[in-house]
Formats: C-alpha cells, structure tokens, sequence
C-alpha cells in the first residue's frame, strides 16, 4: 500500500510544473545484466547488507541481489547526467559517490525489490525538492549546486537541515544541547549519521518507512522535526549517560 501510496503522489508531483524543483533529462535504463562486480566494495557490502534485511523482512526473493545492482548502477548513470567536473583531493569529491546509496536500498525495499518500479520512481522523485534532503547521492557534485559550494564537499543537508535542528534542539531541548556540548559531539554530527543512512541499523522497518514517507507526503523540513522528536525520545538516556 505504501509503495502505491508514495508512487502514485510522486509521479502526480513530477508532471506539475510548480512542485519539480530540478530539471531532469531523458534517461533510457542500461542493460538488465548488471553483476555486482560492477559495483565498487563499498556498495557490494550494501547489497549484501540490503538483500540479507530484505530477506529477513520478507520483502524480497531469492534473485534480489541482481535487482539491487540493476537499480544502483541505473541511478549513478543517471544522476551522472547533472553533475560537474571538480578537480579535487577530497575523497568525497571523486567521480563516483564515496558512500552507499541506502535511500534507493530502501526503496527497492518498499517495491518489495521490483527493480523497473523503483528505478521509475526514483527518476520521477529526482526532480522534487525533497529528493535533495533523502536522497544523499542525489546532490553529489551536482550541477544544481553552486560551484563553490560543490569545491567544500559539505553536503546541503548538513549546513542547512542540521543547522536548522541545532537551532531548534537549542530552544526546545536546552538540556539535551548542554549534554551534546559537554561530551563535544555535536547533534547534528549524529543527525548527518541518521539521515544518511535512512535511520538503518538505528530504527525498525516500519518506522524508516514512516520517516521516508512523511517526508514525501509534508515535505523537507519534517526531516528536522522527525530529529529532533528522536532527541525528545532519547532526551532521559542522553541525560544519564552525561551524569555518567
């Protein structure tokens, strides 16, 4: 239901004008026979992580692992077409995107590993605004980003979103920000921790699916709020643990 759910408000969004925040040219799916070998090591143990989960949910089947290979190559290919050329010794601004994509692992998931649908969707979801704030690779050396802003390899979601929820952490959870300050982390440290990863290995299923949706459905900023009511969950843990 979610997977129709998110799919259906997305490619409605994508045909209007007004909501598509990014232009999106035309891309033709590469060859189905995509091995993991293609794959960097990084990524080969993404798939291997994101098949094993899959299967222990239930969501996929024997043949995934194929599937999951066909869609992180596609997407690469594809986001490749927006990004610019930036001669740099940053281990982050190199061809390819340093990390794993677990934004389109948990969509493969949601399409319960149906590699066209997820694949269809992520294209369309490429052009709304939301996709820059979920979708981490999505931005990665982009060419809708200023150039400069591009050279420092700090992604947006890091001086934009974490910002704004150390500015709200600071006012709604003053407690909790004096903790952060005393153990010199700082919130949004462990906030760029979360959202990279689609809050795996940190939330259950359901609840990722809750976070990937109503980020979708509200809009960018409940990124924010969805940190911050983490923080309010944790705020009596954070609280012993800085006593100890």
């Amino acid at each position: 239901v979610l997977a129709e759910l998110i799919k259906k408000f997305v490619s409605h969004l994508s045909e209007s004008r007004t909501d598509c925040y990014f232009s999106t040219g035309s891309y033709k799916a590469m060859d189905a026979d995509v091995k993991k070998e293609n794959l960097s090591s990084v990524q080969q143990l993404g798939v291997e992580m994101t098949v094993r989960y899959g299967k222990y949910l239930n969501l996929l089947k024997e043949d995934a692992e194929n599937g999951l290979c066909f869609v992180l190559m596609n997407c690469e290919e594809f986001l490749k077409q927006q990004q610019r050329t930036v001669v740099s010794s940053l281990c982050c601004l190199q061809e390819h995107y340093a990390g794993y994509d677990w934004f389109a692992s948990s969509i493969f998931l949601i399409m319960s590993g149906d590699k066209e649908k997820t694949l269809m969707f992520l294209q369309q979801f490429s052009c709304l605004l939301v996709s820059a704030f979920l979708w981490i690779p999505r931005l990665h050396l982009s060419m809708h980003l200023p150039v400069t802003t591009v050279e420092y390899g700090i992604h947006p979601v890091y001086f934009c979103n974490a910002h704004h929820i150390e500015m709200l952490l600071k006012a709604e959870l003053p407690l909790v920000c004096s903790a952060f300050h005393m153990s010199g982390f700082t919130p949004s440290q462990i906030c760029l921790q979360w959202i990279t990863q689609c809050f795996w290995n940190y939330m259950d299923w359901t609840e990722i699916c809750h976070y990937i949706a109503i980020c979708i459905f509200l809009g960018p900023d409940y990124q924010i709020y969805m940190c911050i009511s983490v923080f309010r969950y944790l705020q009596q843990d954070i609280l012993k643990h800085t006593e100890a």
